[in-house]
């Protein structure tokens, strides 16, 4: 059954091998309506991304990563277990009771902080089960089928998460990034803790305004910015 979306957003479903991302992205580049949502449901995994179109600067737009990472929690926390646990790590990355279970990617026309990009591109990938049938090999990766999901329907998942993401989109055009920080921050993965970002090593203090990741090492506080994160060929 081809998955229902909200107004505002339409399906493009993508066949074989294809990465809906890539496909998100030349859509986005031949002109395609914001809210165009390329997905692929496999057996073994839910791939999907959604074309933005900012009227704010790039900076700015770079909301959408963390918004996408709250929508995802917000989806399978109405559709899973109440007891499954999803946390955000800064860099897009998913986790599900404390082990990495697929990520958000992002892509603009642009790289320019400043400049309003023509489009934005979100993806999701998310692993519906392990890659192998011995998952103690890598107990830092899991699948959500393998975290007490296995009754939640993928479909039902890329819809509830399109929903609870245009939902979000409203709020922060409305109200501003203050309620989705309120919302993102006690996802974040790490947060006060020690990692390695960008090439540095530091302490995850929080994020800027725009949720660029300040890390403190012996010497000064680093701020990453989001855009960082944009794939190449943005």
């Amino acid at each position: 059954m081809e998955p229902s979306f909200p107004p505002l957003m339409s399906g493009h479903p993508v066949e074989g091998a294809a990465d809906p991302f890539d496909k998100a992205r030349a859509l986005a580049a031949l002109g395609c309506d914001a809210g165009t949502v390329a997905y692929n449901i496999g057996q073994n995994s839910l791939k999907a991304a959604i074309v933005f179109g900012p009227e704010v600067p790039l900076a700015n737009a770079m909301a959408m990563l963390p918004l996408c990472g709250v929508g995802f929690q917000n989806a399978l926390g109405a559709l899973g277990p109440p007891e499954v646990a999803v946390h955000l790590a800064w860099d897009g990355r998913i986790l599900v009771n404390g082990a990495f279970c697929g990520r958000l990617r992002v892509a603009a026309s642009t790289v320019d902080p400043a400049e309003v990009p023509d489009w934005l591109v979100v993806g999701l990938e998310l692993p519906l089960w392990p890659d192998s049938d011995r998952p103690g090999e890598t107990p830092d990766q899991t699948a959500i089928y393998a975290e007490g999901c296995a009754e939640v329907d993928p479909t039902g998942l890329l819809e509830s998460w399109a929903r609870h993401t245009l939902v979000g989109i409203n709020r922060w055009a409305d109200e501003g990034g203050k309620p989705l920080h309120n919302e993102w921050r006690p996802l974040a993965w790490q947060m006060g803790e020690d990692v390695v970002q960008a090439g540095h090593k530091g302490t995850f203090l929080g994020v800027d305004e725009n949720f660029g990741m300040l890390l403190r090492d012996a010497e000064e506080t680093r701020l990453i910015p989001l855009t960082a994160l944009l794939e190449a060929g943005s």
